[in-house]
């Protein structure tokens, strides 16, 4: 069948069941975009800066386990974008990012043409599982699908495909799919009667990572640990794979929710590879024995010798499990003295906040629902209370900043409320200005996000960090910031200032019921300080 380049663009895409891409239309991509105006099942979301675009398909992908895809210009569109290419790899999240390239007759000969980038691919490689570079248009779809299989497969990684503009124009007989499907990884039998023949120990504690939520295993994680009794501590990209208020969840792991553990025979470690804050850049001794399930070869074993490696997705491996134990709960004693001493670490860990941030935290989970989508950027509050101790009830509402780069919160903000209902930012104010402009893209198509700004008027990590490290000495961290009220509402977003616990009660709670964006500046000199280092 003849059809453009443009046109096998599209119809990849709708196959691969894509619902958004996000993006800046461009002389380089403007074949795409005529194609997708007229596509009545994808709807494009025009950012103000492609780094955006790719945090925002990074959410969406997280929020709702599709790929997420940014469509960008050439050369400087797509540099502007190997940021969110690497954050999202970062994160574990299947993102394509679609870019345009010169003329083939001109590619790779240094001529000066615009936008010219003779080693785009190798940059996007670097940031990437694979990056495609289709010859003819004939050639576009399988490049599109072996990208999207590549980020969906596995632990879910970003890939990229370049196209040429003669190619987006021109026409060839094209074979486009109509479905694409992505098999699961499915685990040996012996592996998996090797990890059941470990979880017969009597204290046995299972430890949850993000590859819970990207294998929509929830369901099977709680059942196993309820079978077992056995207590369940998440990573921070694992939070909502077990409610936060189920009997067995003890939270997002944390220095005194590793030393509640430090008994047990079994840690059965599902779909996380330690990522090295989490477990204190590694100086954490795993106790006892570890039964490793995850669907990257290359996450087993790495950071922690594996005595059972199971190779294989969430889903499948815990399913297998399940249908093949006779389950023997835990020992009592050991599982009531895990939830009592994680208890306390969390009683501990709420200790810094202090009764304004503590009532801010729980204003914030009493007034919304649980399917709304908390997103933190890299600032003192997410740090202190945002990523461990806000609490989460469903799996795929709960995302951070993973690279612990500052400023994609409000990005991210609008790719999550896009996936979903509605978003909750939690961002600092100099975070938040990096992608400022990202305001008039939530205002265009009034998007449910709503930003929280924790003004400091400053970098505040840094600002702490510095002063405890040089006597008291800061550089660069003191900003000038402007009035996000007055900002926010010459963009379209309604936006008010908040001073006090009270007045954020009643100023959050009209942010929730409002249709649209909405954004708090918060004065976090109005508030008793956080207890961070």
């Amino acid at each position: 069948m003849a059809v453009t380049g443009a046109e096998a663009v599209v119809r990849t895409l709708t196959a691969l069941d894509v619902e958004y891409v996000f993006g800046i239309v461009s002389v380089h991509n403007i074949p795409i975009y005529d194609v997708i105006t007229t596509s009545t099942n994808i709807k494009p979301i025009s950012v103000r800066h492609e780094q955006a675009g790719v945090h925002m398909a990074d959410a969406y992908a997280r929020r709702t386990g599709k790929l997420g895809v940014a469509i960008t210009s050439t050369g400087p569109g797509a540099s502007n974008a190997v940021t969110g290419l690497f954050k999202a790899g970062f994160a574990s999240s299947p993102v394509m990012m679609i870019t345009g390239q010169i003329d083939t007759p001109f590619y790779g000969k240094g001529k000066g043409v615009l936008h010219e980038a003779e080693n785009q691919l190798d940059m996007l490689r670097s940031v990437t599982r694979r990056a495609e570079s289709p010859r003819t248009v004939a050639d576009i779809p399988g490049a599109i699908l072996r990208a999207a299989h590549d980020a969906l497969s596995g632990r879910p990684q970003p890939t990229a495909v370049e196209i040429p503009i003669d190619l987006q124009f021109g026409e060839g007989d094209v074979d486009v799919p109509t479905t694409v499907e992505i098999p699961r990884l499915a685990p040996t039998d012996a592996s998996i009667q090797a990890a059941i023949a470990k979880l017969a120990a009597q204290r046995v504690v299972i430890w949850a990572g993000g590859g819970v939520i990207r294998a929509e295993a929830s369901d099977e994680l709680v059942a196993l640990a309820e079978a077992l009794d056995a207590p369940v501590i998440t990573s921070t990209n694992g939070r909502g794979a077990i409610p936060d208020s189920h009997r067995l969840s003890c939270g997002a792991v944390s220095p005194g929710l590793l030393q509640a553990i430090q008994d047990a025979d079994v840690v059965l470690a599902v779909g996380t590879r330690f990522q090295g804050s989490a477990v204190g850049n590694f100086t954490f001794s795993m106790p006892g024995e570890l039964v490793h399930i995850d669907a990257d070869p290359g996450v087993i074993g790495r950071n922690y010798p594996t005595t059972t490696p199971v190779l294989g997705d969430a889903k499948s491996s815990l399913a297998a499990i399940l249908a093949g134990m006779n389950a023997t709960a835990n020992d009592a004693g050991f599982v009531d003295d895990v939830l009592a001493k994680s208890a306390a670490a969390r009683e501990q860990a709420l200790a810094r906040l202090g009764p304004d941030h503590q009532a801010i935290m729980d204003t914030i989970r009493e007034l919304s629902p649980t399917d709304t989508a908390f997103v933190r950027d890299a600032t003192v509050p997410a740090y202190v209370w945002g990523n461990t101790l806000l609490q989460v009830e469903e799996a795929r509402t709960s995302m951070h900043s993973t690279s612990a780069a500052i400023g994609p919160g409000l990005p991210l903000g609008i790719g999550a409320a896009l996936g979903g209902r509605k978003s909750v930012v939690i961002q600092g104010d100099g975070g938040f200005m990096l992608h400022i402009g990202e305001l008039a893209t939530a205002a265009q198509f009034n998007v449910p996000v709503v930003i929280l700004v924790f003004n400091d008027q400053g970098y505040g990590v840094l600002r702490r960090i510095q002063g405890a490290r040089f006597e008291g000495r800061t550089n660069g961290v003191d900003l000038a910031t402007p009035d996000f009220v007055k900002v926010a509402e010459g963009m379209g977003v309604t936006a008010e200032a908040v001073a006090g616990v009270d007045a954020f009660k009643a100023a959050f709670a009209r942010a929730m019921a409002h249709d649209g964006p909405y954004l708090l500046d918060i004065d976090q000199a109005s508030l008793e300080p956080l207890k961070f280092m």
